[in-house]
């Protein structure tokens, strides 16, 4: 018998927080609450969740600090709620750590299936286990252990940022569009922005400060996508 997971709802609206909630135990998933930021990272850190959906637009503490603290403790999947045009904070959940965001007014059915998505590709992550080892000048990534050494320091990714930095590099020199990586590394097809996929690669890119001498580089194939480039 699979175990139960559990999603951890962040909204300080009470009635979209029983709309999801409504939705994600009929799909069999425990639920837990949080009204502000505060308990939100409570609840974080009590209850373990296998993933959080988080307002933006929280009391006490908005969804942003609250990425970043969960972040510090907890590598969960995190899908932030955002207003409709507000592409600044936007960019800002990802940056702090989110692995997507859903836009506000939302289609309940799509939040389920970006949710299973999400915790379908990370489940598989999870379970990759043996050999998974990349080697290059200044870079070892092991994704078993989801371990990163570059330019000798150890580099703390994100699930998703690991998974994206391993496509790429178990593949060099294959161009990779923005909606493959997308499908690839988030589990969905294009629903109409790929701005997670550049603001991944963006965080990804700075994690590793790449030198301008180094014999790797994540490159950007202009109107295509990216690649990962070993010089000779």
């Amino acid at each position: 018998m699979e175990k139960q997971q559990t999603i951890l709802i962040a909204d300080d609206e009470a009635q979209i927080r029983e709309i999801l909630r409504i939705y994600f135990e009929k799909e069999g998933f425990k639920v837990v609450e949080a009204a502000d930021g505060a308990e939100a990272i409570v609840q974080a850190q009590a209850g373990k969740p296998d993933i959080m959906i988080l307002d933006i637009m929280m009391p006490v503490l908005d969804g942003l600090e609250v990425c970043k603290q969960v972040r510090k403790i907890s590598d969960m999947p995190i899908i932030m709620l955002t207003a409709k045009d507000d592409d600044d904070d936007r960019i800002l959940g990802l940056e702090t750590g989110a692995d997507d965001y859903i836009t506000k007014p939302f289609n309940t059915r799509e939040v389920v299936a970006r949710v299973k998505a999400v915790l379908r590709r990370s489940g598989q992550s999870v379970a990759v286990k043996g050999k998974e080892v990349l080697e290059f000048p200044n870079l070892m990534i092991n994704l078993s252990e989801y371990r990163v050494i570059a330019f000798g320091k150890q580099v703390t990714f994100t699930a998703k940022e690991m998974e994206l930095l391993w496509c790429l590099a178990s593949n060099p020199g294959i161009v990779f569009s923005r909606n493959q990586l997308l499908e690839t590394i988030w589990g969905y097809t294009y629903y109409g922005d790929t701005r997670t996929v550049d603001t991944h690669i963006k965080r990804v890119r700075h994690k590793l400060d790449i030198k301008k001498d180094s014999a790797w580089d994540i490159l950007t194939v202009w109107g295509v996508g990216y690649k990962f480039e070993v010089k000779n």
